[in-house]
């Protein structure tokens, strides 16, 4: 039977150092999922990748089997041995992985709880595994399960009032390390949600925006107009280095934006000007090493969590019912997920009966010399229609004990009518061909045909 199998690392679980070495860019994630679908022991994948969790949800029928194929692959991307990799990865079956799934969605597994844009992060996922085709029958239940879990979340609580996020508390961090914000002039690395994010906060604290981008030209222009900033392209860098106070990595670039040897060349140009750098990157836009220059601090995702513990108790009481939610949600999907379970039984003891009956029939064909041929239609059709009718109350048996979970009585069907033992059933057959054989037909004059 197929089982939902979740495999990931998260802020939780793992520092930045490793995340990034296993995050999966956009372009990325397609050449990844066809490399996973295209294992045997896999039937269906998909993969959320954010600057906090790398993870993969697969459906398989052979849980260790896959775990073992997407953990060698995950340790290949990372260029570590598995069993290296193996204490920082979580590993969560069924249910389990379903909540997992739908806690991310609400914004319950985030570094900062409640944040709005997992949410997104997660229909992207999703959309992405269903547009090359490597989602199927239950991981589209699953993440449409999510993708609701995550609305209702919003919309039944208050968690997300007064919205936090990363970029929010990167603002509240820069804020503390130095001082009123107003006129301050914030260097964005790049032009996508993160960095349109980190602008919004920073503007709204008095922060001067200059966004750099290569690829995203369009965007960046835009992002300026909205903002009251200006757009500059990424070789324009090092002067603006030279007159940053802050500067915010937030690309998707594979490799560091900001590297300590080229900073080095401009830091002596600052006359001591301290410089703060945030990374809100993974894989990291600033080289850890840059913090080693004179007058230049440097801040990675992992040292937000200081600023989002002193906010975690504000937000806790509306955690609390988005954690009713996913309970409601979670009880839901595991009864749809308990039927599957029943379904391949109901299918071979409905296939067992017609296969009685059509035994019984062929067993007395030649008892019938003088039937017609719509007579034997008729018989054929009465000996499908008793075994269906004896099967009706099981099969509604089977159906409701299968949203109940009862793996255990499924079981006891199975081997009560022999359903794993093919072989077996045929020589049952054979062997109680003469108990199940129809009397020969009656002649008009009640006498047994000879």
């Amino acid at each position: 039977m197929s089982e939902v199998l979740a495999i990931g690392v998260s802020h939780k679980t793992a520092q930045v150092e490793v995340r990034e070495r296993l995050s999966l860019n956009q372009w990325q994630v397609e050449g990844f999922l066809n490399e996973l679908a295209s294992d045997e022991a896999i039937d269906e994948v998909a993969a959320i990748s954010t600057c906090n969790r790398t993870e993969l949800y697969l459906v398989t029928r052979d849980p260790v089997a896959a775990e073992s194929a997407a953990l060698g692959r995950l340790a290949t991307r990372a260029g570590i041995r598995p069993t290296e990799l193996a204490p920082i990865i979580y590993a969560l079956r069924n249910c389990d992985g379903a909540r997992h799934l739908f806690r991310v969605s609400a914004g319950l597994e985030s570094m900062v709880v409640g944040e709005s844009e997992v949410l997104g992060q997660v229909r992207t996922a999703f959309d992405t595994a269903l547009d090359i085709g490597t989602t199927g029958p239950l991981l589209n239940r699953l993440f449409h399960s999510a993708l609701r879990t995550g609305k209702r979340v919003r919309t039944e609580t208050a968690i997300g009032e007064r919205a936090l996020s990363v970029s929010t508390v990167a603002a509240s961090l820069a804020r503390e390390m130095i001082g009123d914000l107003d006129g301050r002039r914030v260097v964005v690395l790049g032009a996508g949600e993160t960095a349109e994010l980190a602008a919004k906060a920073f503007s709204a604290l008095g922060a001067k925006s200059v966004f750099l981008a290569n690829r995203r030209r369009d965007r960046a222009l835009a992002l300026a107009q909205r903002y009251d900033g200006q757009a500059i392209f990424l070789d324009g860098l090092p002067d603006q280095l030279r007159i940053a106070d802050i500067v915010i990595g937030a690309t998707s670039s594979p490799h560091p934006i900001v590297t300590a040897e080229e900073l080095s060349l401009v830091v002596d140009e600052r006359n001591g000007r301290p410089l703060l750098l945030i990374d809100l990157a993974v894989p990291r836009d600033i080289e850890a090493a840059c913090s080693d220059l004179k007058g230049v601090t440097v801040r990675d995702i992992d040292d937000l969590q200081a600023v989002v513990a002193r906010n975690r108790s504000v937000r806790a009481a509306e955690a609390g019912l988005a954690e009713d939610i996913v309970e409601d949600e979670i009880s839901l999907f595991a009864r749809w997920l308990a039927t599957l379970d029943a379904v391949p039984t109901i299918s071979d003891l409905h296939a067992h009966g017609q296969s009685v009956a059509d035994s019984v029939v062929a067993d007395n064909e030649n008892r019938w010399e003088t039937m017609s041929s719509a007579d034997r239609e008729r018989v054929a059709l009465i000996a499908k229609t008793v075994a269906q009718r004896i099967l009706h109350e099981p099969t509604l048996q089977l159906r409701a004990h299968g949203e109940e979970g009862s793996h255990g009585r499924l079981e006891t069907v199975r081997d009560l009518f022999g359903l794993d033992k093919k072989d077996e059933n045929s020589s049952w057959s054979e062997q109680t061909a003469e108990v199940v054989a129809l009397p020969p037909r009656r002649e008009a004059d009640g006498g047994r045909k000879k």
